[in-house]
């Protein structure tokens, strides 16, 4: 079983969602599961560019982004606690989002027959903390949105 350990006596692992079995979930210290939606993580990651340059943020998920594979790393998440280092009094939570975000791509690369993979949670990182769109915004736009228009926003922003 995969685990990754968060300070908070939570754990992130995969398990069985609707389609697959690469449904990402925050587990609790008394068992209970919850799958961490791209709102609330969002919505973190908008209110952390009040203290840190949003740039910065982004640069650092860039870095994660080139490491993710359709493969869970032990290793990955090592550099992601390296990484946030920097965050200071913040680093905690923003390992746990990088952690959630590492997840979620590999499960956006492991999805039958996808044609986007990670990109998809990149061009939400990218709306968040380049364009400066609102977290519901960039959480949302994309749904019942077909591949090739998102392919096109992909190129767009030169990914």
């Amino acid at each position: 079983m995969i685990k990754v350990d968060l300070k908070n006596n939570k754990y992130l692992t995969f398990s069985r969602g609707k389609f697959d079995d690469w449904c990402v979930y925050e587990v609790d210290e008394n068992g209970i599961k919850k799958a961490p939606l791209d709102i609330e993580y969002f919505t973190s990651l908008n209110q952390l560019c009040q203290i840190f340059n949003p740039n910065i943020l982004y640069d650092d998920f860039i870095k994660l982004y080139d490491e993710t594979t359709s493969i869970f790393k032990d290793d990955v998440i090592l550099d992601i606690e390296k990484l946030v280092e920097h965050y200071n009094e913040y680093a905690d939570e923003v390992f746990r989002i990088f952690c959630i975000l590492y997840m979620a791509m590999i499960e956006e690369q492991n999805k039958k027959h996808t044609k986007l993979g990670k990109r998809i949670k990149r061009l939400g990182m990218y709306n968040l903390l380049i364009k400066r769109l609102s977290p519901s915004y960039c959480a949302n736009f994309m749904r019942n949105m077909d591949w090739k228009t998102i392919d096109k926003l992909c190129l767009e922003g030169g990914f």
